[in-house]
């Protein structure tokens, strides 16, 4: 992996998005506090903030036909694990923004994503690429 990536976001309530992150997408605890906690999201730092009045999507933006919600976060992942992970949300009951889907399918920058919400309305996309070399590609 290259460098892992550190971001903070706002949740309305830290129980809530520990039982999100730990048990729907399977990130393990790190630090915490009564106001914050660490999550390892596939080798990244991410970092839940109470900050109730901050947090959920705030507009859209048109990508391919969709209303992607912004802002937005997620992971690139191998495809396997992509396809594993659509799987696994779909059978906890994970209700999509956008369903698991090939994006720009047979142009440059072909790519499987999909869009969620956590608890606190932030959403997250995760995705993937046959061709990793497509992830910079104009």
């Amino acid at each position: 992996m290259r460098n892992p990536f550190h971001l903070a976001f706002p949740v309305t309530d830290l129980a809530a998005a520990r039982e999100f992150y730990l048990n729907v997408l399977g990130c393990t605890e790190g630090r915490s506090s009564d106001h914050w906690v660490d999550f390892d999201l596939f080798g990244h730092q991410i970092v839940a903030h109470l900050a109730p009045e901050h947090a959920g999507v705030r507009a859209t933006n048109d990508v391919d036909r969709d209303h992607v919600p912004v802002p937005h976060f997620g992971v690139i992942l191998p495809m396997e694990q992509w396809v594993a992970l659509a799987d696994d949300l779909s059978a906890k009951g994970v209700e999509f923004v956008i369903e698991p889907k090939i994006r720009f399918a047979g142009e440059v920058g072909e790519q499987a994503t999909m869009f969620f919400l956590d608890p606190s309305g932030n959403a997250l996309e995760f995705k993937a690429f046959a061709d990793l070399a497509q992830v910079f590609a104009k």
